[in-house]
């Protein structure tokens, strides 16, 4: 017979467990319902299906949905997304995607460069310590931050995806990632033990050199070289024809038909932790791609000035990148983000209580999936405080108009819809340029940041594997 310890589950306790749950019928039917059938087919909230629709009052155009396919290119093809636009409009073109495998190739190669450089920074560091243990753990996923994509761009332009095509390895990244992080992790042994046995910080250095090399070769294999200048021509929506007059740079090519002012852009984030004080700069240690480009930089502040700063930009007619959980109350095949989507409360007889803070603080919410905001539908606000000279009430949002990534196969050709009340509870970050931002908030720009732990939530997107 089994010893009884203080916090066991004994036979009494069960026989109450058991009892409770047979003196309610609804427990039953629950149980019926769910044995043969999918959880959340059973909780799917019909009345919210019935009542979403995709029309907006504020919307940016833009062309037919994307696909990054079997690979965590999120942030990287909302990245892209929101520059198309810049460049449709600049060639008067119904649709045109920017490359997603010239992004990626750059940035496999300068991720793995920055993983070595972490581990020569930490290579004192025991082999079992957190920091040394965290860098090996995901040496090369395909996650990435908006500052680290505008790194890739500022050191390597952007060309049309015609230029740079697909590969079956860009579009199912799982091998090339299996792979190189193999011999990434080879590289770090390596390089500990050269420290290990008295070897200079450039001598470790010359070798890393070595290994990059051969970094460099497995990408090629895998994405094809990348060009560094191409003829581009083209035939605008009213077939004119348009040929450069010589070869372009992927620089050149971005500086003309893109020319996005990066630094002119800010990364805004709602954690509405406690260990994150609004108005403040942060950064997270070791999340980054390009050694010596831009670090990750956040200004956390609250919800409704940070949505205030999307609506802005999108009524200037400019996308808004964002980062979100995208899992939660997601109806993927018809393309609603609702709070009350799946009514799990009312179908187990049980309540999930947690605000947006204690999520992100007992681990139930972090950034999993980057996209972009096209639209906001704007309704008169009855509740807003009118001047008396206004005339009209001031409007707030009740919905969102979202681009992923995930094909024409889902939502409305693969264009998805958010209320917002989903955006208050499941959204953390926008980017948005600058002057988007209410004065008062820009000088907290120059702050220095806060320096978060590798492991912080507000690094998941760029940690994703």
């Amino acid at each position: 017979m089994m010893k009884t310890v203080d916090g066991a589950l004994t036979d009494g306790l069960l026989s109450k467990y058991e009892a409770r749950f047979r003196s309610n019928p609804a427990n039953r039917v629950a149980l019926n319902a769910v044995s043969r059938t999918a959880i959340p087919e059973v909780a799917m909230n019909r009345e919210v299906l019935a009542r979403t629709d995709f029309t907006f009052s504020d919307m940016v155009k833009t062309g037919d949905a994307t696909s990054q396919m079997a690979s965590g290119r999120c942030w990287m093809f909302a990245g892209l997304n929101t520059m198309r636009i810049r460049a449709m409009k600049k060639m008067n073109l119904a649709n045109f995607e920017l490359s997603q495998s010239y992004t990626f190739f750059w940035d496999k190669l300068e991720k793995s460069n920055y993983f070595m450089e972490n581990i020569i920074e930490n290579i004192g560091e025991d082999i079992q310590s957190r920091i040394v243990m965290w860098l090996l753990a995901g040496p090369l996923g395909d996650g990435g931050q908006w500052d680290m994509f505008a790194n890739l761009i500022r050191r390597y332009g952007a060309v049309p995806k015609s230029v740079m095509p697909e590969t079956f390895n860009s579009s199912n990244s799982g091998h090339v990632n299996y792979l190189v992080t193999l011999k990434l992790r080879e590289d770090a042994m390596i390089l500990r033990e050269m420290h290990r046995k008295g070897a200079r910080a450039s001598q470790l250095r010359t070798r890393k050199e070595e290994m990059m090399s051969e970094i460099y070769k497995l990408l090629v294999i895998y994405f094809g070289e990348p060009p560094k200048q191409f003829l581009w021509q083209y035939r605008d929506k009213k077939a004119k024809f348009h040929r450069e007059p010589k070869p372009m740079t992927p620089q050149a090519f971005y500086k003309k038909y893109v020319n996005i002012e990066l630094d002119g852009m800010v990364s805004l984030i709602n954690c509405p932790t406690k260990d994150k004080p609004y108005n403040k700069m942060y950064t997270v240690q070791c999340l980054g791609n390009v050694v010596g480009g831009q670090i990750v930089r956040y200004l956390n502040i609250d919800i409704k000035t940070l949505k205030q700063a999307a609506v802005d930009t999108i009524r200037r007619g400019e996308p808004v990148w964002f980062g979100c959980d995208v899992g939660k109350g997601l109806f993927r095949d018809g393309g609603i983000m609702h709070t009350r989507m799946f009514e799990y409360d009312k179908l187990l007889g049980t309540e999930f209580g947690m605000n947006k803070a204690q999520r992100v603080d007992y681990g139930d919410s972090l950034m999993t999936h980057a996209m972009v905001l096209l639209g906001v539908n704007l309704v008169n606000n009855p509740d807003a405080t009118v001047p008396a000279q206004a005339g009209l009430r001031l409007r707030k949002p009740t919905k969102w108009k979202v681009e992923n990534s995930w094909s024409d196969k889902v939502g409305e050709k693969g264009f998805f819809v958010m209320t917002d009340e989903w955006f208050d509870e499941y959204l953390y970050q926008v980017v948005v340029p600058i002057k988007s931002l209410p004065s008062k908030y820009r000088q907290i720009l120059k702050q220095k940041p806060v320096v978060l732990k590798p492991w912080d939530p507000m690094g998941s997107l760029a940690v994703m594997h």
